[in-house]
């Protein structure tokens, strides 16, 4: 029995992927410019600002950032030997949790305001609903995508 001819697809719209990369390298420039005062970089303060919030065994924070754990420890480097963050141990000899310092407490208090010169020019550029419907946007995609790519991982 012969199979049917697929239908024909429709032209795709372009690259998802690049015209999101080149968004999110614009993004981390403009961070980064706003950051430097503090001298931290965007990635940074991402991981900074999370172990303020929680301290979090390396796996769990390399899932919360969206890190693989071997880029998470690069990331981390940095922050240990500027005394902004320990590695505890966790209950298991073999777990490391991240865990911010005093001194790390401090610098994210001083680069929250590099952080929110950042963000408040990128809302003054965009307009705060388009801002806010951009977020919507990102976390309904990062919902859907979640699992297709465990999917993906799991095949």
């Amino acid at each position: 029995m012969p199979r049917p001819s697929p239908q024909p697809l429709e032209k795709p719209l372009g690259c998802t992927c690049f015209k999101l990369r080149k968004l999110t390298r614009a993004m981390s420039r403009l961070y980064d410019q706003h950051l430097a005062q503090a001298g931290l970089k965007t990635t940074q303060y991402s991981v900074l600002v999370n172990a303020a919030r929680a301290a979090l065994p390396v796996a769990d924070m390399a899932d919360l950032l969206g890190l693989d754990r071997t880029t998470l420890t690069r990331n981390l480097k940095p922050l240990i030997e500027s005394g902004w963050v320990v590695l505890k141990s966790g209950s298991d000899s073999r777990q490391r949790i991240v865990t911010i310092t005093a001194a790390g407490r401090r610098k994210v208090e001083q680069a929250y305001v590099a952080w929110r010169a950042a963000q408040t020019a990128f809302e003054q550029l965009m307009g705060r609903e388009a801002v806010r419907s951009l977020h919507r946007q990102l976390d309904t995609t990062m919902l859907h995508l979640t699992p297709l790519l465990k999917e993906a991982s799991d095949a």
